[in-house]
């Protein structure tokens, strides 16, 4: 069995990485710095900044020539951005890395027998204010810390909706995942955040494992082996219903295909 995981340097990433190769997976690991990979025997690492679609695209042509076969897609990296930026393709940078590429990269990696796709998602996503697209996809607007919340929201409300209408258009089982609250080095721009983080650690809160398992569980258990179009707790493994838009169909077609549109504008 094969695996393609993103954001597996720290974090969920890496606990998840670590479960998934002791449970006999090849790994595949899109990563940004591959000095800061563990060490994982046998892991295939490829160079990739999420900010920069090119680089996606790229990654995506380097894993359908190594490994024509995959089994399981985990789209796991994130950012959480406290000031605007953008990318080179001047798109916003949060909706970039969290959402733009794991939906270029799944799209490039669908004709490789994909079993499963998991999206880690978020709870945040019910604060994401006001939605409308295009410009939930291209606002470059800039905010406060307090205002990047709704826009990291925003990214993840976009993930679930993305992991929704996947679901309708592969015969991959597609879910999506909130991860509750977890001490992995997201929030890492405040400052103070090292401190923080040390921390809850020391008083065990926001232990990620509990969110790394979450991961597996979408992409091994055989219980949700044709289990689809979902979203899904790792505190309690059970369903979440997300907030609107999400759960829209006619939206998440038209999400999918003004992402498409843009990612596509973009490449030209």
């Amino acid at each position: 069995m094969k695996a393609v995981l993103t954001g597996a340097t720290r974090g969920l990433g890496e606990i998840a990485a670590r479960e998934l190769a002791a449970r006999g997976y090849d790994l595949v690991l899109i990563v940004r710095d591959p000095s800061q990979v563990p060490a994982l025997a046998g892991a295939d690492v490829v160079a990739a900044d999420l900010s920069d679609l090119d680089q996606v695209r790229a990654a995506a042509q380097t894993i359908r020539e190594r490994h024509p076969e995959i089994d399981v897609l985990i789209n796991n990296a994130g950012l959480h951005g406290f000031e605007a930026r953008t990318t080179p393709a001047g798109l916003p940078e949060m909706v970039t890395v969290n959402y733009l590429a794991p939906w270029l990269l799944t799209r490039e990696l669908l004709g490789t027998s994909l079993k499963r796709i998991v999206t880690v998602a978020s709870e945040a996503s019910r604060h994401h204010g006001t939605f409308t697209l295009p410009t939930a996809l291209t606002d470059t607007a800039s905010f406060t810390r307090r205002g990047s919340s709704a826009v990291y929201g925003r990214t993840k409300l976009l993930d679930i909706m993305f992991s929704n209408e996947l679901a309708r258009r592969t015969t991959a089982t597609a879910n999506a995942l909130d991860p509750g609250f977890n001490t992995t080095g997201l929030g890492r721009e405040l400052p103070g955040a090292a401190v923080l983080e040390k921390l809850l650690k020391t008083l065990h809160i926001g232990d990620p494992r509990r969110g790394a398992a979450g991961i597996v569980r979408l992409a091994t258990d055989p219980a949700l082996a044709t289990v689809t179009g979902g979203y899904f707790s790792a505190r309690t493994g059970k369903p979440i219903t997300p907030v609107a838009p999400a759960g829209d169909a006619t939206l998440e077609r038209q999400l999918w295909e003004t992402t498409e549109e843009l990612i596509d504008r973009v490449r030209a």
